[in-house]
This record gives structure tokens, sequence and C-alpha cells, in this order.
């Protein structure tokens, strides 16, 4: 297709004339806004979840595409206007398939949560046994958390991992035989080491079990051939969109070898099922804006520098874990195979206090339970760090060191006073905030927003 000149210069037009009428007509959230960019500048997030967009991804979220009103799927829509958006999901589901050398894709998910609930409606009924990794082991609440939709409409069985925090996979077998689930859910929130996702599916199969796989937090490292790929092992794989991938809120179901086969017990194909699931049954009209950042940011998942940056990814995970041991912590594992690095906490402090120390010296983390914690469900013992944003960073191994340099210090100069209570003199934090700025500006993330 030819490129219109005057069309991409319309666009461009409504992203700037919207900027400035925000800061003109509602200051107080134009203000906002800013703040956050510049928070995100000044503090170092090492949430394993967290990656930033490239400004190619937000202005496609920005797009005039917002206002079209478009249930149903290409080809086949409720609701007339959607040649553009046809052609965009198209562009979608041919990234997204060709990413993951998938034979099915579907792009409209709203999250990964949504992408998993929308796959197990269509293979469970209500009361249907489903296994899942147990949120205090590292998995995510759709794993049959008895807190939200997946506990409360099936019958959840939770595995978990060994006292060294690997998967279990003796009792994965021994859980799916006797209990013969119809749905085996693999991949984790929180879990560092390789998932071995050919035993999962040959477990799966001996069971007479569906086996469904979330790779939300490794789409990245599968998608460049950094972590074994699910697609052929797996009957379905979901993904969200906006950790590793760095795009757009939302999610993808994709299918690999099983895309065309009929589903057990049912006389539709894995993707006729998933196709009816998403719409009409769990999902109305599909943010189309979305699905073209999602197209964007499976654009750039396909470039060198994308590849470069995952090759990072795990570069600083085994710098990060080794640095940590070096500094007398425990990893939970051992080491990391992927971008996560665990920590067992010590010296009394709980995750809570951590968390907000840390937050308070301008370093965000995720708190979670690490095996044998001792501590009340409410207070978490670990962190569980991830190397995302170090990676978008280009923070090299000299920085890195500094930011293990830093999280040390900062939790050591915490006196817990209880399980949420602590004290850290002031001049001290003031002292701590300034160096993790000053490293902030050295590797900052306006690199990787120009590149």
């Amino acid at each position: 297709m030819a490129v219109n000149t005057v069309q991409l210069q319309d666009q461009a037009d409504l992203l700037r004339r919207g900027m400035a009428d925000l800061r003109a007509e509602d200051l107080e959230l134009a203000m906002l806004l800013d703040a956050e960019v510049e928070r995100q500048h000044r503090t170092l997030s090492l949430v394993p979840s967290s990656c930033a967009v490239k400004p190619r991804t937000l202005a496609a979220s920005a797009s005039a595409l917002v206002n079209v009103t478009a249930e149903g799927t290409r080809g086949s829509r409720h609701r007339a206007g959607c040649e553009n958006v046809d052609r965009v999901e198209s562009l979608a589901i041919g990234r997204a398939r060709e990413l993951f050398d998938a034979h099915y894709a579907h792009v409209q998910s709203h999250s990964g949560s949504h992408a998993n609930a929308q796959v197990l409606s269509a293979l469970l009924e209500p009361g249907d046994t489903l296994l899942g990794m147990a949120p205090d082991h590292g998995g995510h609440l759709t794993y049959g958390s008895p807190s939200i939709f997946t506990g409360a409409y099936y019958k959840a069985i939770r595995y978990g991992t060994t006292a060294e925090g690997l998967i279990d996979y003796a009792q994965v077998r021994s859980l799916a035989l006797a209990h013969r689930p119809r749905v085996i859910l693999c991949g984790a929130s929180a879990y560092s080491r390789v998932v071995d996702f050919e035993r999962f599916r040959a477990i799966a199969d001996e069971a007479g079990a569906i086996l469904l796989a979330d790779i939300s937090h490794i789409a990245g490292l599968v998608a460049t051939g950094r972590h074994p790929s699910p697609i052929n092992a797996a009957h379905v794989t979901t993904t969200c969109t906006h950790k590793q991938l760095g795009g757009p809120r939302g999610g993808l179901i994709l299918c690999g070898r099983d895309a065309h086969t009929k589903v057990p017990g049912l006389r539709a194909t894995f993707s006729r099922v998933l196709d009816q699931a998403v719409f009409p049954r769990m999902q109305g009209a599909p943010a189309v804006n979305m699905i073209a950042a999602k197209a964007a940011a499976l654009g750039y998942a396909m470039t060198a520098e994308f590849d470069a940056c995952m090759g990072r990814v795990r570069s600083l995970a085994d710098e990060l874990a080794g640095a940590f041991l070096a500094r007398g912590y425990e990893v939970v594992g051992g080491r990391s195979e992927n971008h996560t690095v665990q920590i067992r906490l010590r010296d009394g402090i709980s995750g809570s206090i951590a968390e907000v120390a840390l937050e308070s010296c301008g370093i965000v983390v995720n708190t979670h339970r690490v095996p044998g914690q001792a501590r009340a469900c409410a207070v978490d013992n670990g962190l569980c760090i991830g190397t995302g944003s170090m990676a978008q960073r280009n923070i090299d191994t000299d920085g890195c060191r500094q930011v293990v340099d830093l999280v040390c210090r900062i939790l050591q100069q915490v006196t817990p006073l209880g399980e949420h209570e602590y004290r850290l003199e002031p001049a001290m934090q003031a002292q701590l905030r300034a160096e993790l700025e000053h490293l902030c500006a050295k590797y900052p993330i306006a690199d990787y927003w120009e590149s």
C-alpha cells in the first residue's frame, strides 16, 4: 500500500493538537501526566513486569481508531466502517503468528488475565477441575486463586515448588493423575527458572488434560529464542502484551500445531472455540486502537534492537543474581534462567517494609513469598526483581552492580519496628535517593524512547 503523507500528517496533527488542548483546557490532568513521565525518568523500576513502550506504540494507542466500534472479527463485523480496522487487525494477527511461529492468533483480549479467562471459559464448564501453579509459589491469580473467578467457578487444584524453589514436576504429575483435571495451566508470575513445557505436555497427555501455557512474563525471551517456546507443546498459549513485549495493556491467544484439531469432548476446533470465547461470549467491541498498538509493539519485537534488548535482559539477570549472592543473600532457585531474580529478605525486614523503604529512595520492586516463609500470608519475605527496565536503560555490568549496591545499602540502613513499620534516617534517605537519581541520569530511559 502506498504511503499517504497527508494522512500521516493528519494523524500527527491530531496528536499535537490533543496535547496542546489538554494543557490549555485541562491543566490539572496534563500536569499529572507530565509528573508521571518525570517519575519514570527519576526512578528505577525493578518490577519484573515493568517495561516502557516505544513512542510509536504510544502514538498507535492514541490513534483515531479509538473512534470506531467494531464488534466481531475481521471480515465479520457487526458494524460498518471497519475496512481499516480489519487491515490493522490482520496486520497484528500476522505479526503475532510470525513472531511466535503460531498457526493461530487472536489479538482482541483486553489483558493477559482476560485472555486466560476467555480460554478457560472455552474449555471448562463451571465445576470442572483446573490444575495450576499456586500463587504463593509463583503462580498468577488466574491459575486458581480462590479470590477470583478461577477459584469461584472451577475446582482449582494447585501445585507448587520444591524447597529449592523449583517447579515440583513429580507433584504436578501426581495431582494430574489423581484429579484428572480438564485443563493444566503452566507458567508463572514469579519464577526464575526455565519452564519445561514439553514435560508439562507429557503429563497433560498422560492425564487426558488440555495444556494451557501462560508466557506473559517471558514472551520476549520466547520470541527471541532465549526460552523454550510452548507454542507447539501446549494446546493453547496466552500472553499479555505489556510486559516483555513492551506493548499496550492487552493480551494474545496463540495456538501451534493443535490450532485446527478438535477440542476433546467438543465438535469444534481450538481456533473456533477460542474465537467464540472472545466474542461474543466474554468480550464486546474490541479496543481497536490498542490492537494497532499491539501491532506496533509486535513489529518492534521483530527487530534486531529488540533482540539485543532481550539479550541484555538475560545477561543482566545473571549479573544481578551473582551480585546478590556475593552480598550474602539467598537467591531462590540458586540462579536465574530468565529475567527474574528472587531473593530472600533477612535481618527481620519484611517485604512490605522493603518495598516502601526502597521506593522512598527511588527504587520500585515487587515483594513475593519465597519457599519456607514463616510470616503471615499478608507479609511477604522476599523480593522479586526483574531486569526489563534495566535492559531498556542500557545499564551495563558496572551499573548493575551499582543497583545491587544501592538496594543492599538501603536495606542495611532500615531498622524494622514491626512487620510494617520501620525507621530510615531522613538524611540517609535523601543521600541514597540522590545517588539513585544520578544513576538514572547516567542510564536514561530517554535513550530507549529516542532510539
